[in-house]
Protein backbone atom coordinates (compact mmCIF):
# COMPACT_ATOMS: atom_id res chain seq x y z
CA UNK A 1 0.00 0.00 0.00
CA UNK A 2 1.58 3.35 -0.98
CA UNK A 3 2.61 5.82 1.68
CA UNK A 4 0.95 6.72 4.95
CA UNK A 5 -1.39 9.61 5.61
CA UNK A 6 -1.43 11.71 8.75
CA UNK A 7 -4.30 10.84 11.06
CA UNK A 8 -6.73 13.33 12.57
CA UNK A 9 -9.66 12.45 14.82
CA UNK A 10 -13.03 13.98 14.17
CA UNK A 11 -16.60 12.81 14.68
CA UNK A 12 -18.30 13.21 11.30
CA UNK A 13 -21.09 10.70 11.76
CA UNK A 14 -24.85 11.15 11.84
CA UNK A 15 -27.03 9.47 14.42
CA UNK A 16 -30.76 8.77 14.49
CA UNK A 17 -33.22 6.50 16.24
CA UNK A 18 -36.06 4.55 14.66
CA UNK A 19 -38.35 1.87 16.03
CA UNK A 20 -37.55 -1.52 14.56
CA UNK A 21 -39.17 -4.94 14.47
CA UNK A 22 -36.73 -7.85 14.42
CA UNK A 23 -37.99 -10.84 12.48
CA UNK A 24 -36.56 -14.31 12.09
CA UNK A 25 -34.67 -16.61 14.46
CA UNK A 26 -31.15 -15.74 13.32
CA UNK A 27 -31.73 -11.99 13.39
CA UNK A 28 -33.21 -12.16 16.89
CA UNK A 29 -30.41 -14.37 18.22
CA UNK A 30 -27.83 -11.90 16.92
CA UNK A 31 -29.75 -8.98 18.37
CA UNK A 32 -29.84 -10.67 21.76
CA UNK A 33 -26.13 -11.47 21.56
CA UNK A 34 -25.37 -7.83 20.73
CA UNK A 35 -27.33 -6.62 23.78
CA UNK A 36 -29.94 -4.84 21.67
CA UNK A 37 -32.65 -3.28 23.89
CA UNK A 38 -35.74 -5.37 23.11
CA UNK A 39 -39.12 -4.40 24.51
CA UNK A 40 -41.15 -7.55 23.84
CA UNK A 41 -41.58 -10.49 21.48
CA UNK A 42 -44.33 -12.57 19.87
CA UNK A 43 -43.72 -16.28 19.26
CA UNK A 44 -45.68 -18.82 17.25
CA UNK A 45 -47.78 -20.90 19.61
CA UNK A 46 -46.93 -24.61 19.64
CA UNK A 47 -43.38 -24.31 18.26
CA UNK A 48 -41.37 -26.38 20.74
CA UNK A 49 -38.40 -27.12 18.51
CA UNK A 50 -34.89 -26.57 19.85
CA UNK A 51 -34.16 -23.24 18.08
CA UNK A 52 -37.32 -21.66 19.44
CA UNK A 53 -36.79 -23.15 22.90
CA UNK A 54 -33.32 -21.55 22.93
CA UNK A 55 -34.77 -18.15 21.99
CA UNK A 56 -37.43 -18.40 24.70
CA UNK A 57 -34.72 -19.13 27.27
CA UNK A 58 -32.65 -16.17 26.13
CA UNK A 59 -35.65 -13.87 26.32
CA UNK A 60 -36.53 -15.16 29.81
CA UNK A 61 -32.93 -14.82 31.01
CA UNK A 62 -32.97 -11.15 30.01
CA UNK A 63 -36.42 -10.55 31.48
CA UNK A 64 -37.95 -9.72 28.10
CA UNK A 65 -41.68 -10.51 27.99
CA UNK A 66 -43.00 -12.60 25.14
CA UNK A 67 -46.42 -13.81 24.13
CA UNK A 68 -47.28 -16.99 22.24
CA UNK A 69 -49.79 -16.26 19.47
CA UNK A 70 -51.21 -18.00 16.41
CA UNK A 71 -49.83 -17.56 12.89
CA UNK A 72 -52.56 -15.12 11.88
CA UNK A 73 -51.54 -12.74 14.67
CA UNK A 74 -47.86 -13.06 13.74
CA UNK A 75 -48.62 -12.37 10.09
CA UNK A 76 -50.45 -9.24 11.15
CA UNK A 77 -47.55 -8.01 13.32
CA UNK A 78 -44.86 -8.86 10.76
CA UNK A 79 -43.47 -6.08 8.60
CA UNK A 80 -41.61 -8.31 6.16
CA UNK A 81 -43.86 -11.34 5.79
CA UNK A 82 -40.92 -13.63 6.65
CA UNK A 83 -41.04 -13.86 10.43
CA UNK A 84 -40.09 -17.57 10.84
CA UNK A 85 -42.44 -17.79 13.80
CA UNK A 86 -41.04 -14.90 15.81
CA UNK A 87 -41.21 -11.10 15.86
CA UNK A 88 -39.63 -8.82 18.45
CA UNK A 89 -39.83 -5.07 18.92
CA UNK A 90 -36.56 -3.31 19.66
CA UNK A 91 -36.68 0.12 21.25
CA UNK A 92 -34.39 1.65 18.66
CA UNK A 93 -32.13 1.00 15.70
CA UNK A 94 -29.27 3.44 15.91
CA UNK A 95 -26.95 4.83 13.32
CA UNK A 96 -23.44 5.23 14.61
CA UNK A 97 -20.49 7.47 13.75
CA UNK A 98 -16.98 7.15 12.37
CA UNK A 99 -15.41 7.08 15.81
CA UNK A 100 -17.25 3.84 16.61
CA UNK A 101 -15.74 2.15 13.56
CA UNK A 102 -12.21 3.30 14.39
CA UNK A 103 -12.63 2.24 18.00
CA UNK A 104 -13.68 -1.23 16.81
CA UNK A 105 -10.58 -1.46 14.59
CA UNK A 106 -8.38 -0.41 17.50
CA UNK A 107 -10.03 -2.94 19.79
CA UNK A 108 -9.32 -5.71 17.28
CA UNK A 109 -5.78 -4.49 16.68
CA UNK A 110 -6.24 -4.31 12.91
CA UNK A 111 -6.06 -1.64 10.21
CA UNK A 112 -9.41 0.07 9.65
CA UNK A 113 -11.56 -1.51 6.93
CA UNK A 114 -14.79 0.25 6.00
CA UNK A 115 -17.49 -0.08 3.36
CA UNK A 116 -19.02 3.03 1.80
CA UNK A 117 -22.31 2.48 -0.04
CA UNK A 118 -23.09 5.16 -2.62
CA UNK A 119 -26.80 5.24 -3.39
CA UNK A 120 -27.71 1.67 -2.40
CA UNK A 121 -31.49 1.97 -2.30
CA UNK A 122 -32.55 -1.67 -2.32
CA UNK A 123 -32.97 -2.85 1.31
CA UNK A 124 -32.07 -6.44 0.41
CA UNK A 125 -28.77 -5.33 -1.13
CA UNK A 126 -28.15 -3.04 1.83
CA UNK A 127 -28.72 -5.84 4.33
CA UNK A 128 -26.63 -8.28 2.29
CA UNK A 129 -23.73 -5.82 2.21
CA UNK A 130 -23.87 -5.26 5.96
CA UNK A 131 -23.79 -9.04 6.39
CA UNK A 132 -20.82 -9.35 4.01
CA UNK A 133 -18.97 -6.48 5.67
CA UNK A 134 -19.35 -8.05 9.11
CA UNK A 135 -18.34 -11.49 7.85
CA UNK A 136 -15.22 -10.09 6.14
CA UNK A 137 -14.07 -8.34 9.31
CA UNK A 138 -14.96 -4.78 8.31
CA UNK A 139 -15.33 -2.22 11.09
CA UNK A 140 -18.25 -0.19 9.74
CA UNK A 141 -20.57 0.60 6.83
CA UNK A 142 -20.98 4.21 5.70
CA UNK A 143 -24.10 5.39 3.87
CA UNK A 144 -25.32 8.77 2.70
CA UNK A 145 -28.23 10.56 4.29
CA UNK A 146 -29.93 10.79 0.89
CA UNK A 147 -30.42 8.11 -1.79
CA UNK A 148 -29.91 5.26 0.65
CA UNK A 149 -32.21 2.59 2.00
CA UNK A 150 -32.92 3.26 5.70
CA UNK A 151 -32.32 0.78 8.47
CA UNK A 152 -35.49 -1.29 8.43
CA UNK A 153 -36.97 -4.66 9.26
CA UNK A 154 -35.98 -5.95 5.81
CA UNK A 155 -32.40 -4.71 6.19
CA UNK A 156 -32.09 -6.26 9.65
CA UNK A 157 -33.47 -9.59 8.45
CA UNK A 158 -31.37 -9.70 5.26
CA UNK A 159 -28.24 -8.89 7.24
CA UNK A 160 -28.93 -12.03 9.35
CA UNK A 161 -28.42 -9.92 12.46
CA UNK A 162 -25.10 -8.36 11.37
CA UNK A 163 -26.70 -4.92 11.70
CA UNK A 164 -26.52 -5.41 15.48
CA UNK A 165 -22.77 -6.12 15.47
CA UNK A 166 -21.40 -3.58 13.00
CA UNK A 167 -21.55 0.24 13.13
CA UNK A 168 -23.75 1.64 10.36
CA UNK A 169 -22.73 5.25 9.86
CA UNK A 170 -24.99 7.75 8.12
CA UNK A 171 -23.30 10.92 6.85
CA UNK A 172 -24.55 14.06 5.14
CA UNK A 173 -21.98 14.12 2.33
CA UNK A 174 -19.99 11.13 1.05
CA UNK A 175 -17.35 13.22 -0.72
CA UNK A 176 -16.55 15.19 2.44
CA UNK A 177 -16.48 11.95 4.41
CA UNK A 178 -13.90 10.54 1.97
CA UNK A 179 -11.68 13.55 2.68
CA UNK A 180 -12.08 12.85 6.39
CA UNK A 181 -11.14 9.21 5.89
CA UNK A 182 -8.03 10.23 3.95
CA UNK A 183 -7.00 12.39 6.90
CA UNK A 184 -7.37 9.28 9.03
CA UNK A 185 -4.91 7.42 6.76
CA UNK A 186 -7.39 5.35 4.75
CA UNK A 187 -7.00 4.60 1.06
CA UNK A 188 -10.26 4.81 -0.86
CA UNK A 189 -10.91 1.96 -3.30
CA UNK A 190 -13.75 2.25 -5.79
CA UNK A 191 -15.35 -0.89 -7.17
CA UNK A 192 -15.94 -0.20 -10.88
CA UNK A 193 -15.73 -2.18 -14.12
CA UNK A 194 -13.30 0.40 -15.59
CA UNK A 195 -10.65 -0.25 -12.95
CA UNK A 196 -7.59 -2.48 -12.83
CA UNK A 197 -8.16 -6.17 -11.98
CA UNK A 198 -8.54 -6.28 -8.22
CA UNK A 199 -5.88 -8.98 -7.76
CA UNK A 200 -3.29 -6.65 -9.37
CA UNK A 201 -3.86 -3.92 -6.77
CA UNK A 202 -2.24 -3.76 -3.34
CA UNK A 203 -5.29 -3.82 -1.07
CA UNK A 204 -3.53 -4.15 2.26
CA UNK A 205 -3.54 -1.49 4.97
CA UNK A 206 -6.31 0.93 6.01
CA UNK A 207 -9.01 0.81 3.33
CA UNK A 208 -12.49 2.05 2.55
CA UNK A 209 -14.25 0.10 -0.21
CA UNK A 210 -16.78 2.17 -2.18
CA UNK A 211 -19.66 0.32 -3.85
CA UNK A 212 -22.11 2.17 -6.09
CA UNK A 213 -25.78 2.18 -6.93
CA UNK A 214 -27.38 -0.97 -8.33
CA UNK A 215 -28.00 0.64 -11.72
CA UNK A 216 -25.59 3.54 -12.12
CA UNK A 217 -22.53 2.55 -10.10
CA UNK A 218 -20.46 5.01 -8.07
CA UNK A 219 -21.42 8.63 -8.66
CA UNK A 220 -18.96 10.84 -10.54
CA UNK A 221 -18.13 13.15 -7.63
CA UNK A 222 -17.47 10.24 -5.28
CA UNK A 223 -15.46 8.33 -7.88
CA UNK A 224 -13.21 11.34 -8.47
CA UNK A 225 -12.32 11.35 -4.77
CA UNK A 226 -11.21 7.69 -4.77
CA UNK A 227 -7.52 6.75 -4.84
CA UNK A 228 -7.82 3.42 -6.65
CA UNK A 229 -10.36 1.70 -8.88
CA UNK A 230 -10.70 -2.08 -8.76
CA UNK A 231 -12.61 -4.24 -11.22
CA UNK A 232 -13.67 -7.88 -11.11
CA UNK A 233 -12.45 -9.79 -14.19
CA UNK A 234 -15.43 -11.40 -15.93
CA UNK A 235 -15.04 -14.67 -17.83
CA UNK A 236 -18.65 -15.19 -18.87
CA UNK A 237 -21.06 -13.43 -21.19
CA UNK A 238 -22.63 -11.33 -18.42
CA UNK A 239 -20.74 -8.04 -18.03
CA UNK A 240 -21.94 -6.98 -14.57
CA UNK A 241 -22.79 -8.33 -11.13
CA UNK A 242 -25.35 -7.56 -8.47
CA UNK A 243 -23.95 -4.82 -6.23
CA UNK A 244 -23.92 -6.97 -3.09
CA UNK A 245 -22.22 -9.85 -4.94
CA UNK A 246 -19.54 -7.51 -6.31
CA UNK A 247 -18.99 -6.08 -2.84
CA UNK A 248 -18.48 -9.57 -1.45
CA UNK A 249 -15.95 -10.54 -4.11
CA UNK A 250 -13.84 -7.41 -3.69
CA UNK A 251 -14.09 -7.58 0.10
CA UNK A 252 -12.84 -11.17 0.05
CA UNK A 253 -9.78 -10.14 -1.98
CA UNK A 254 -9.10 -7.34 0.51
CA UNK A 255 -9.42 -9.79 3.40
CA UNK A 256 -7.22 -12.33 1.64
CA UNK A 257 -4.47 -9.80 1.05
CA UNK A 258 -4.70 -8.42 4.58
CA UNK A 259 -4.24 -11.95 5.92
CA UNK A 260 -1.16 -12.42 3.73
CA UNK A 261 -2.65 -15.38 1.85
CA UNK A 262 -1.53 -16.28 -1.66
Amino acid sequence: MPGQRQMKDRNSGYSADTALYIEGRNALREALSAGTPIERAWILRGDEKAPMADIKKRLSDRGIPYKEVDRTALDRISKTGHHQGIVARASAAKYSDLDAAFELAEKRGTDPFLFMLDGIEDPHNFGAMIRTAEAMGAHGVIVGKDRSAPLSETVARTSAGAVWHLPVIRVTNLSRTIEELKKRSLWIVCGDMDGAPLYEIDLRGPICLVIGNEGHGVSRLVKEKCDLTASIPMAGEISSLNASVAAGMIAYEITRQRAGRK
